[in-house]
């Protein structure tokens, strides 16, 4: 599974996930704090759709971590002020890039919450869906 994708899994999904995840490593493995979590901002970039060029929408307040686990150091970004999020995920990040026994199993617990995350989507854009109205149908 590749970063990205494991990220935004545990960032949409159940945070205690990521939180039972961390704390497996730091329960086995020393990890050190490179860099706190903290509060930045982001240019969010954006593609215009008539002529295809690319723009900046704004800025985006996210909040970052750097920690390092057995020489590895993972990195941890999320939208918005969770610290804690930020930190569960620069552990889970460098976990992953040394290859650690931990990490291995994890893999099918990620797919689990994948699909659960995937049918809660559904589950909610039938709800919106619900709501739709069809002015073909209306009389006016």
């Amino acid at each position: 599974m590749k970063r990205k994708q494991r990220t935004e899994i545990l960032i949409s999904g159940s945070q205690d996930l990521a939180k039972l995840l961390a704390n497996e490593i730091e329960q086995n493995y020393p990890v050190t704090v490179i860099q706190e979590p903290e509060n930045g901002l982001v240019m969010l970039k954006v593609r215009e759709t008539s002529k295809k060029s690319l723009f900046y929408l704004g800025e985006v307040l996210v909040t970052e971590c750097r920690a390092k686990v057995e020489g590895k150091i993972g990195i941890g970004i999320v939208k918005g002020h969770q610290p804690e999020l930020a930190y569960h995920l620069a552990i889970i990040d460098a976990a992953f890039l040394g290859n650690l026994p931990e990490a291995a199993k994890w893999s099918s617990i990620l797919e689990s919450e994948k699909q659960n995350t995937e049918e809660n989507s559904k589950a909610k854009n039938k709800a919106i869906l619900k709501t739709k109205v069809s002015f073909e149908t209306m009389d006016v």
